[in-house]
């Protein structure tokens, strides 16, 4: 499950992962889940949570990026994306949301869904450039400012189609991150 250089890794998170995972989700999210919603996570047999990580010298090691989807029913529901502010604009998004979907392809799921915040625009390029559609909206969805969510929707995740499309994705996201310094 690797597409990264010798600088990155891409695996799932453990338990003992979940320090760093606290911070990238303060950096990000100024503390969207706490410690014990995390450890749910790992709990959950629903649930992939996956890491991009970095080694800074063989004593320290940084979490860049992370994503995580509940299998529910047919469908991957994407829960976090999350890219450490520093390394935004790397690829690392683009190479956490095709693992993501190749997982869920690989679980058998037929769709993705999840919400962003409407005035998240770097998000939903993202998401769109990977297909999503606009599905609809929730209103004040985000409590920490009442902000509305775009509900975005991509199907057709088991189709030979997509699976070319992301296939076409990988070779770019991996020519991108061999670029990673």
């Amino acid at each position: 499950m690797t597409m990264t250089n010798d600088k990155l890794e891409l695996k799932l998170i453990t338990a003992d992962d979940l320090s760093l995972v606290l911070e990238l989700d303060q950096a990000c999210f100024g503390g969207l889940w706490t410690l014990d919603g995390y450890k749910r996570e790992l709990d959950s047999p629903n649930s992939v949570l996956l890491g991009l990580f970095t080694s800074l010298s063989p004593a320290s090691v940084k979490l860049l990026a992370m994503g995580c989807f509940w299998s529910i029913l047919e469908e991957a529901h994407i829960t976090i994306l999350a890219v450490h502010p520093e390394y935004q604009g790397q690829g690392l998004g683009q190479a956490i949301l095709y693992f993501l979907l190749k997982n869920a392809y690989e679980l058998g799921l037929e769709r993705a869904t999840l919400e962003v915040r409407v005035s998240n625009k770097a998000a939903i390029s993202l998401y769109q450039k990977f297909g999503f559609k606009t599905a609809g909206q929730r209103k004040r969805y985000y409590t920490d400012n009442d902000e509305d969510a775009l509900i975005l929707w991509l199907g057709n995740i088991q189709y030979p189609e997509f699976q070319d499309y992301l296939e076409k994705l990988r070779l770019k996201i991996s020519d991108r991150l061999s670029q990673f310094d």
